[in-house]
């Protein structure tokens, strides 16, 4: 999610270098490499190669949804397997307790679909208190 929100604070600053990201949330850059590539194959994010190259959202931060990003980098979302494979447990169709983690992965899908990207960076502008936002540290 930070590497969306970052590209998504920075998109006026034209295209921007993974080290840059990695510096200013400071996780390290090889990290960033694994969570770069499927969001490129998504196509949430855009590259070009070169020396002037660097990465920028693929679509308006509007147009994203937290659950794009996080489907894209972690699978479908359900907070017990049976829920997504109800052929994992012999008890799925009887169980209870699969009912309401049903209604909870539900709940959770609904929410990180009503929230956008654009969401997350108005958020991130208003927890900025000192006139700069933590990751916009240089």
């Amino acid at each position: 999610m930070r590497i969306m929100i970052d590209l998504a604070l920075h998109a006026g600053d034209g295209l921007v270098l993974l080290r840059d990201i990695a510096a200013r949330q400071e996780v390290s850059e090889k990290y960033l490499w694994q969570l770069i590539v499927p969001l490129k194959t998504a196509g949430l994010v855009a590259s070009v190669r070169g020396s002037h190259g660097g990465y920028r959202l693929a679509k308006d931060p509007s147009m994203i949804t937290l659950r794009d990003i996080i489907c894209t980098l972690e699978g479908p979302l359900s907070v017990v397997e049976c829920v997504q494979y109800p052929d994992a447990c012999s008890r799925s169709e009887t169980c209870v307790s699969r009912d309401v983690w049903t209604e909870v992965s539900e709940k959770i899908r609904d929410i990180l679909q009503s929230l956008t990207l654009a969401d997350m960076v108005e958020r991130s502008r208003r927890k900025d208190s000192g006139g700069r936002n933590a990751s916009q540290k240089d």
